[in-house]
């Protein structure tokens, strides 16, 4: 099994024959991990359960954090779901990859569909699943959302879209949403929506998949999957906090596959994920970080922030060149378009993670502001 170096290899391999200038602190935008504090009231219900390590956890997830995500799902979406329709995972990196590998281990020739430029670890899972890729290219033509190919899509056994979206911070709301319901339905595909992102929206909270399930009349979620972290959320991705939501009848055997996996998350873990699920006032005030951040984009770079993510997707011509030249002469390392997509994607763009304080975002977008008046 062969799978294609990571996006960050391959800026190592890039960026390592370069000296950068020694007159800047170095400085990066690569990678989607935010770099604020965890909240007090996580860290305290963590030490509180430190004791707790003496148990195995069950695969199935304790109580407390069904209870906390399930909270969270009412709160956020109004969303009532059974224990059936939710799983517990360990962040969504691993649900990502083994999933698809438990849908279409039985099925001869499968064929799965996702977004290029995309999280890499859908490749991955296509590979791992010997299933052929369908690439659902976003392109400045079709506002960086997948452009819908029924004679397509109605091969395909798996679909993956990822709105809020990794990398291009464009957003799918719900007229488009239900739409991918509808064809999910015509076609018998099973569909799954990445919404790491969802509550990092700078203005109005946006749908979940569920959402639109039901708006067309699916209310049971067939063939409709949702999965979701705290990492972004809640500034906490070593809590490894995740959940796959949805078809009650998919999660039933999933769930089984999964107790060979191993991956169930330690009980300290879930407790403090528990809390974190369960409050989304927190979550507020990382928003506004998330907006302050975007506003200085708007102010240094000139560009219209977008609708959530902490992401901005920037054109700058050659996107490679451009990226050794911000390392060389401003010590910023920033991620090139194509390394994050195929067959040519996310050409001319770069891709840049505000997560840090203003202050630190302000000197890093500085930075770039003075390569592109250098070009």
């Amino acid at each position: 099994m062969t799978f294609e170096t990571y996006p960050f290899e391959k800026l190592s391999i890039l960026l390592d024959p370069i000296t950068p200038n020694p007159e800047y602190e170095p400085l990066s935008l690569t990678i989607g991990e935010p770099q604020f504090d965890t909240p007090e009231f996580i860290l305290e219900r963590l030490r509180a359960s430190a004791p707790l390590l003496n148990k195995y956890p069950k695969t199935s997830g304790e109580t407390s954090l069904r209870e906390g995500m399930l909270t969270y799902l009412k709160n956020r979406f109004d969303l009532t779901l059974t224990n059936e329709q939710i799983i517990p995972t360990f962040g969504t990196r691993e649900v990502l990859f083994n999933f698809p590998q438990f849908l279409l281990h039985d099925i001869d020739q499968p064929i799965m569909a996702f977004p290029n430029p995309f999280y890499q670890i859908y490749e991955g899972a296509a590979k791992a699943s010997r299933a052929e890729a369908i690439y659902l290219n976003l392109t400045p033509e079709n506002n960086f959302t997948p452009t819908i190919d029924e004679e397509q899509l109605k091969e395909c056994h798996f679909v993956i879209l990822n709105t809020p979206n990794n990398p291009t911070a464009s957003v799918m709301l719900m007229d488009e949403l239900k739409q991918w319901v509808e064809l999910a339905l015509k076609y018998d595909f099973v569909l799954l929506n990445d919404e790491c992102y969802i509550d990092l929206y700078l203005d109005q909270p946006f749908p979940s998949l569920l959402n639109a399930s039901i708006e067309v009349g699916n209310p049971a979620f067939k063939n409709v999957l949702v999965i979701n972290s705290i990492s972004k959320r809640s500034s906490a991705p070593g809590l490894r906090s995740g959940f796959i939501a949805g078809d009650a009848e998919i999660l039933r055997e999933y769930m089984t596959y999964r107790t060979y996996v191993g991956c169930a998350s330690p009980l300290p873990l879930q407790e403090a994920a528990a809390v974190a699920w369960a409050d989304q006032a927190h979550v507020e005030g990382f928003r506004a970080k998330y907006i302050r951040n975007f506003e200085i984009a708007r102010e240094l770079l000139g560009v219209e922030p977008p609708l959530g993510t902490f992401y901005i997707w920037l054109s700058v011509g050659d996107e490679i060149e451009f990226t050794k030249k911000l390392y060389q002469n401003y010590n910023l390392k920033v991620i090139p378009g194509t390394f994050l997509g195929r067959e040519g994607q996310g050409k001319g763009f770069i891709r840049l993670a505000l997560v840090y304080e203003a202050d630190k975002t302000r000197e890093a977008l500085s930075r770039i502001k003075k390569a592109l008046e250098e070009k």
